[in-house]
């Protein structure tokens, strides 16, 4: 069974699961969205939920990206050190069989620098093989833990991770704001006042604490309270992104609905800034390293 004949990618994360069939021609053939991500699996059930995967997908060789390839995954895959290559990142595939490979995370850990990521890196090369993304240029990753990533030369030079999503996430659970969260963020006059509080403030927490404070002394509407507290988590989010000493081209990457929130953001600092969407390159990464497969 050959690589190149098609093969099955999966983008594995802690929660959730992406598996998309690839033709020989480097196309999405079909796919499936799942709940199953890492943290699911008990002990000893990584053959299992690989077999599901080709049950719903095809006998196919199987190319395995994110937390499956962490210490508490599958098979671990160990970081590869910044500044990074697609060339390094294939070279140090870990293949359970011929009919398997999961790819490596990559680490920023110079000097007192300590980050690291998995998964994202398929679709920064990705963009880069496909065209979608300058090789030059300084990209948002958003998610769960947003990634701003300098790319140099066609190579991820450095990266700083931002938990964002998880501290947003947080606050709409468990925290004082919980019942103000509940609305849907959308852009707008809310979503930009937050953008521009946090692109101004150094006072994260005293003004997530004036979120309710507004409310309930009559300053803010309470359905506008979600869209402002996310303009004001991302509008921080973007200051720091954009302290990078660069004015390389800004790309954002991504689920839409998560970058056109970090675009008008990016936009709000001043910055040009185009979107493109992560699914297309991830499987354009994805494709990229199994081209070099066999």
């Amino acid at each position: 069974m050959r690589w190149s004949d098609g093969f099955i990618a999966v983008d594995w994360g802690s929660t959730n699961r992406r598996g998309y069939l690839v033709d020989g021609s480097g196309k999405c053939a079909g796919e499936f969205e799942d709940g199953e991500g890492m943290l699911s699996v008990p002990p000893g059930g990584f053959p299992a939920a690989v077999a599901q995967i080709r049950e719903k997908l095809g006998d196919k060789p199987l190319l395995l990206a994110g937390m499956v390839g962490s210490n508490r995954g599958w098979v671990e895959a160990p970081y590869i050190p910044c500044p990074a290559s697609l060339d390094q990142l294939i070279e140090k595939l870990v293949r359970p069989s011929d009919r398997e490979a999961i790819v490596p995370g990559i680490a920023d850990s110079s000097g007192e620098r300590a980050d690291v990521m998995r998964g994202e890196e398929v679709q920064l090369f990705g963009g880069i093989a496909a065209g979608l993304l300058d090789p030059d240029s300084l990209v948002c990753h958003p998610g769960t833990h947003n990634k701003w990533v300098t790319l140099r030369r066609g190579r991820i030079e450095h990266f700083r991770t931002v938990m964002t999503g998880e501290l947003f996430s947080v606050l709409k659970d468990h925290s004082i704001l919980a019942d103000l969260l509940r609305g849907k963020v959308a852009l707008g006059d809310a979503f930009s006042a937050g953008v521009r509080l946090g692109l101004s403030s150094q006072d994260l927490p005293a003004e997530l604490f004036s979120v309710r404070a507004r409310v309930l002394l009559g300053k803010a509407r309470e359905e506008d309270a979600a869209s402002f507290t996310s303009g004001l988590l991302i509008g921080t989010d973007v200051r720091i992104g954009l302290s990078y000493p660069t004015s390389a081209q800004v790309t954002v990457i991504g689920r839409p609905e998560l970058t056109q929130l970090y675009a008008a953001a990016i936009r709000d600092a001043n910055r040009p800034v185009c979107e493109v969407d992560g699914e297309r390159c991830f499987i354009a990464g994805a494709a990229a390293i199994a081209e070099k497969l066999s």
